[in-house]
């Protein structure tokens, strides 16, 4: 069966066939000599130079490597071995490649199981408890084995971006007090602010020294005391994107669970304005940005199989359910501008309206959507980052900043490509947290992306560290700071920006 190589290493498929007993410690190695002449990839950690053509010398292996017209075939070989002490970085994403197919084929057999057991008609009792267990830490031996395979080369670790600069961690933290997740940020006319959403479905308003309640999506607060409590988001309400329309002084709202919403310049109880689309409600609405010349509010369905609490299935089971939309004001219609998305996550427009900005987290995309122009009604790439995007926001240059909820490592990157990995991970007896910690490397820290009007990256600020941020959602530029919010963590930062 072939498998795709990873987007970013930038060449054509690898084949590779395995004999059955293919597990950690006996797993398919190619290395070869470099060759100086042939540029292969430009891989995470830089360029490498390499080439393999078919030299087997041991079976019953297949391999196929399609070389390009002007490689150096007099000087590259393929070998096989059993240890991968010597590895270089194509040799260990050709094993994560065959790792993947490893798990698949547990996953398989645990399917199996459970199918035998349940045809074999055993009691309730034993195949919630006993059963069930076995089949789970089967699947996360597999998984668990293959972490501690590539710990030490740099397959689970976050990659390295060329240019980025260690200073986030210069950040000022404003502790929330009682709530977490301040998602997105937002200014308003006079501005003030920030306000941001929390957890526990309120809007607060940042007073200089106090956060202060302004707004709550839902009326049904009796039970909303917790600062974070999944399992009553769709009670509460869960408060994402956040903008203001300059001219009305209305904040504009995308709740999770309960659509667009609007709230007026003294806050209270949100309007919903949008909570279903062709007969069905909208079931993960994520953010927003505003048209306030032309009353037009451009907003993110993330999926229509899964809720904000669930956003890890979505991630990983290969969900393209998420769309672009709009909402015209003045006509209260709703229309979809682009489906099929991986995950639509963050809005932003063109300083000119001539295009806005959707990110497409689960395939580390930005989308440009266009507006106005000859390439009216179509869409295009507008940037491919090296991590998975969340909001995305304008600064007063018509600069697009962009927070990544973590780089994309290989095995990131194959956790979310590979769909019976995927569901594999989704059943791993551990938390969203642990999980989230393991597709970040076991290393989260923040990452904010500046890109320019036609999406080149110019600035890359981080926390490589995660000492001060660890998690992002958003990066807003106002007034020489910059203020990032968090859809994890119970604060937000902020932190001088003079350049």
């Amino acid at each position: 069966m072939c498998y795709k190589v990873p987007s970013y290493a930038m060449m054509s498929s690898i084949c590779v066939g395995l004999i059955d007993k293919c597990c950690v410690l006996d797993s398919l190695i190619v290395s070869g000599n470099r060759s100086t002449q042939c540029k292969l990839a430009s891989y995470l950690n830089g360029l490498v130079s390499a080439y393999h053509k078919k030299e087997i010398v041991q079976g019953p292996y297949r391999v196929f490597w399609p070389l390009p017209s002007n490689a150096n075939k007099d000087r590259v070989s393929a070998e096989f071995g059993r240890t991968f002490t010597d590895c270089n970085p194509e040799t260990l994403r050709n094993m994560a490649i065959n790792q993947g197919k490893y798990i698949r084929s547990v996953h398989s057999k645990t399917r199996k199981l459970q199918h035998n057991l349940i045809t074999k008609r055993h009691s309730p009792v034993s195949m919630n408890a006993s059963n069930l267990l076995l089949i789970s830490a089967t699947t996360a031996l597999a998984i668990i084995s293959l972490v501690f395979a590539f710990d030490d080369e740099n397959v689970l670790k976050p990659p390295h971006i060329p240019g980025s600069q260690n200073l986030l961690t210069k950040s000022e933290i404003i502790q929330l007090k009682g709530a977490v997740g301040p998602e997105s940020i937002a200014f308003d006319p006079n501005g003030e602010g920030p306000y941001t959403g929390v957890a526990d479905g309120r809007i607060l308003k940042w007073k200089g020294s106090y956060w202060s309640d302004f707004a709550v999506t839902s009326s049904h607060r009796k039970n909303c005391t917790l600062p974070f409590a999944p399992e009553l988001e769709h009670i509460c309400g869960r408060p994402l994107g956040l903008q203001f329309d300059t001219k009305t002084g209305e904040l504009y709202i995308a709740d999770a669970y309960f659509g667009l919403q609007v709230v007026g310049p003294k806050g209270g109880l949100a309007t919903p304005l949008v909570q279903q689309f062709e007969g069905k409600p909208l079931v993960f609405t994520n953010d927003i940005d505003i048209d306030d010349h032309d009353d037009v509010i451009y907003f993110t369905e993330t999926s229509t199989k899964y809720q904000r609490r669930q956003f890890f299935a979505s991630l990983l089971s290969g969900d393209k359910t998420g769309m672009l939309m709009k909402y015209v004001k003045s006509t209260q219609q709703t229309k979809i501008l682009i489906r099929g998305l991986a995950f639509a996550n963050g809005v932003a427009l063109s300083k000119n309206k001539s295009f806005v900005l959707v990110a497409e987290t689960s395939t580390c995309r930005i989308f440009r959507y266009w507006l106005k122009g000859p390439y009216i009604g179509k869409h295009d790439t507008f940037a491919e980052l090296p991590g998975f995007p969340d909001n995305i926001r304008m600064n007063s240059k018509g600069e697009f900043w962009v927070a990544l909820h973590a780089k994309r490592s290989v095995f990131a990157q194959l956790s979310v490509s590979d769909l019976e990995l995927g569901k594999a991970l989704l059943n791993l007896p551990i938390t969203a947290q642990q999980l989230d910690n393991l597709l970040a490397g076991g290393q989260p820290h923040a990452t904010a992306i500046k890109l320019s009007e036609d999406g080149q990256v110019l600035e890359v600020l981080e926390d490589v560290e995660g000492k001060t941020l660890r998690s992002i959602s958003e990066v807003q530029e106002k007034q020489g700071k910059l203020w990032f919010g968090s859809v994890l963590m119970p604060f937000l930062g902020v932190m001088d920006y003079k350049f």
